[in-house]
């Protein structure tokens, strides 16, 4: 069964659930590669000239989805001094307001703006900590739903979100409530679950019929390093986001999963501690390659800076002290898209991650190689430098091409052509000092690369 984004003639990217329930594509069939940021204060802290802009950059930098908070507090508040709530959870008076500066008429317009830019918008209906502190309930979680759903459903643009940073065990009636609420209205769109950092929506929701796709916070946090929060059966494993999708795509019924909270580049490792060294370009391009790798249908980049839109004098919060427009400029922001470009080149719903092609052993932390590969091409992932010896015979070709592919300016080195047998690889950078490189193999008879 194939569950659609809504059907649009002016929005030119909606797409479905693929058959094989492993990724997501465009309605005419092809490959749709979720290529996300983590825009959460988006509609309560710019104004419409900033919301262009910033919607502008995305599209530059390549992303295609945007994720917000639509209410971060009970009642929200946005730049205009406008409540996201002015009669509470009563939306009577709120559905005949057409103010352009009113709460809602402001998500109208960064929905619409978004749209214009090719941008889906991950709807976070409610942060998790709102409800977990009591400040919806059920009654006022179906009134929401509605509102939203009979709001949003005709917009072409829309991906819903339930939760928002926090466990499915915590008030689930609430979240089946919003969830189910939305959906019986809503028929269009694609619905997930945000989880709390380090764990993965399908332990709660696998089975849920308004589940469309599994999501997981693989967080922020470094090896070893631990507040008591997350998934403790895994000790000493913080940064193998790779192991989400892999549990994911083991479960039944078999749903797309994509990791929509990784380490935010500029913040700084545990989150908490400004005093703690920052995750930089590298180390947000790794979550992102292990995690597509692994077999994610796309990925969700984050910003200190821009996930929080910190303007100077306004109080950042982690540590924060980059203006959100100048963070624009990082290196990771600008280096994402060249993930989408690699993956997007190849046979698409053919991929599957193998494992197997790596001869040896995988490795350790940043030693872990991570593979991928179709029927004709095979990639492998290397963070650290270290030698690898890679099986060619995974896949087809008498003879084998093969090039180094730099996930820092999307560039393309020939290394040369290979027989039909394992080969030893190993390029020329200094041994875990963040430069990473992506192995690209292909039966030599194709012209993916060339």
């Amino acid at each position: 069964m194939h569950v659609s984004f809504f059907k649009s003639s002016t929005f030119r990217f909606a797409g479905f659930i693929s058959p094989n329930h492993r990724y997501l594509m465009h309605e005419n069939g092809k490959p749709f590669f979720w290529l996300g940021d983590t825009s959460w204060l988006l509609p309560q802290k710019l104004d419409r000239s900033e919301v262009g802009f910033y919607l502008s950059s995305c599209e530059k930098a390549g992303f295609n989805v945007v994720q917000v908070q639509t209410m971060n507090g009970v009642p929200a508040t946005n730049l205009y001094g406008e409540s996201s709530l002015p009669d509470g959870f009563n939306f009577k008076n709120v559905e005949k307001d057409k103010r352009a500066a009113s709460y809602w008429g402001n998500m109208d317009y960064i929905i619409k703006t978004a749209e214009n830019h090719g941008i889906y918008v991950g709807m976070v209906c409610i942060w998790g900590g709102l409800v977990k502190h009591g400040m919806m309930n059920v009654e006022q979680a179906r009134a929401y739903g509605r509102f939203l759903a009979n709001r949003y459903k005709n917009s072409p643009n829309i991906v819903w979100i339930i939760g928002g940073d926090i466990r499915g065990d915590v008030k689930p009636e609430v979240w089946t409530a919003l969830a189910e609420t939305i959906k019986s209205i809503d028929k269009n769109h694609l619905m997930t679950f945000h989880p709390f950092g380090r764990t993965l929506s399908a332990v709660w929701w696998n089975d849920a019929k308004w589940l469309d796709f599994n999501m997981f916070q693989s967080g922020h946090r470094r090896y070893g390093q631990k507040k008591g929060d997350g998934d403790e059966s895994v000790t000493n494993q913080e940064e193998d986001n790779w192991r989400y999708a892999e549990k994911s795509l083991s479960m039944t019924p078999l749903k797309p999963v994509v990791d929509g909270e990784p380490s935010y580049e500029g913040i700084p490792q545990g989150l908490h501690d400004p005093k703690q060294p920052l995750w930089q370009a590298c180390d947000v391009r790794r979550y992102a390659y292990w995690s597509v790798f692994a077999g994610s249908f796309g990925h969700t980049y984050g910003n200190n800076a821009i996930m929080q839109f910190y303007k100077p004098g306004n109080g950042g919060a982690y540590g924060c002290s980059k203006p959100w427009y100048e963070a624009l400029q990082d290196p990771g922001f600008n280096q994402m898209k060249h993930l989408k470009e690699l993956m997007l080149r190849f046979p698409f719903f053919e991929r599957v991650p193998d494992q197997s092609i790596i001869i040896g052993g995988e490795g350790y932390r940043y030693d872990r190689l991570a593979a991928t590969r179709g029927n004709d091409y095979l990639l492998v992932y290397n963070y650290s430098g270290r030698p690898m010896q890679i099986d060619l015979t995974k896949i087809s070709g008498s003879k084998k091409k093969a090039w180094w592919f730099n996930p820092q300016n999307g560039e393309y080195s020939l290394i040369g052509e290979f027989d039909n047998k394992p080969a030893s690889f190993q390029y020329d950078a200094a041994y875990m000092m963040g430069e990473d490189r992506v192995l690209v193999v292909t039966d030599a008879s194709k012209s993916y690369v060339e």
